[in-house]
């Protein structure tokens, strides 16, 4: 680990955007050359991406910069957890390439890590922007007071996890401890084929070290413009599959048995859930049906995983 921070971004066909990215890194990494390095991961993209990624390293030639492209497209999941992997930085922070980040931000970030050595992860908070009408539907995503850092990362993450899964899973407002999410891809290796499993990474760095969402807003995340969010499964994909799986792991890393108990059995209890499961048990019956075996299997385990935690005797403070 030679740098402070890697700022790495995946990319695949947007190359006006990718511009745009590196556009406000030259801007707001001024001051900070020396502490960083970039990563930008193209994803197979056949557009300009290449001649882009071209034009922009020399720029940053104060900064290590490392600029990679995969000789076939592997999924955006797999694209964010190569860039996890060849991070050389003590901290990683994802940035997506079409999310409008303020200048400020990584200035605080590279403050705030050098303010908290035992920081193992890091919430910038955000607000969220409807990419149809253009109007700010969220204004924040997290609650918080301050930007103290939490000691308690579990009792936070079991918090925010509650109030705001979707921003959890917002991937450019997460900046990671690099070895501790390099560790948790090692306990789940298949972890990037959950589209959900950045909130089993988070959780993970939670667990081991202290915890900071900021107060202050210091990035957008444009609403309903993922490619992910227009394919009509996966809403069924992540109800019965990836979040319920997700909190299956967190059982293992000790969260509370009772939260994710109660978390992977609401949509089996919530009226509009059973509306959308059988929505799409008109439409594809035979995903339908094997999704629900699976998620029942996954209650059932996961109920088995939890009384025998409950078994275990609790150590003397």
């Amino acid at each position: 680990m030679n740098k402070l921070l890697t700022i790495a971004i995946p990319t695949y066909n947007r190359a006006a955007l990718l511009e745009q990215q590196l556009s406000w890194l030259h801007q707001a990494i001024k001051g900070f050359e020396s502490d960083c390095e970039i990563i930008i991961s193209d994803n197979c993209s056949t557009d300009n991406t290449p001649e882009v990624v071209e034009k922009w390293q020399p720029i940053f030639s104060n900064t290590s910069f490392r600029a990679y492209r995969n000789s076939e497209n592997l999924g955006l999941m797999r694209n964010i957890t190569l860039c996890i992997e060849i991070a050389k930085g003590e901290y990683i922070w994802t940035v997506g390439d079409d999310d409008p980040i303020q200048e400020r931000t990584l200035g605080y970030v590279i403050t705030k890590i050098n303010e908290n050595p035992d920081l193992s992860l890091m919430f910038l908070n955000c607000y969220g922007r409807d990419s149809i009408t253009d109007k700010i539907v969220v204004e924040r995503w997290f609650n918080s007071d301050n930007d103290e850092p939490i000691t308690n990362g579990k009792a936070a993450l079991q918090r925010h996890l509650k109030e705001s899964f979707g921003g959890i899973l917002f991937m450019t407002a997460t900046v990671y401890k690099t070895k501790l999410v390099q560790r948790a891809l090692q306990q789940w290796p298949s972890s990037h084929i959950n589209l959900a499993a950045q909130a089993y990474w988070t959780s993970f760095c939670a667990v081991n070290g202290s915890v900071i969402v900021t107060q202050d807003t210091y990035l957008e995340c444009t609403m309903y413009a993922s490619s992910l969010g227009k394919d009509p499964k996966w809403s069924i994909m992540m109800r019965y599959l990836y979040i319920p799986e997700v909190y299956a792991k967190l059982l293992e890393l000790g969260y509370s048995p009772k939260f994710c108990l109660q978390m992977i059995s609401q949509n089996i209890i919530a009226k509009n859930d059973w509306i959308i499961f059988l929505g799409a048990l008109k439409r594809w019956p035979m995903l339908a049906i094997n999704l629900m075996f699976s998620y029942l299997s996954l209650m059932s385990v996961s109920m088995r995983k939890a009384f025998v935690s409950s078994l275990k005797p609790v150590k003397a403070s």
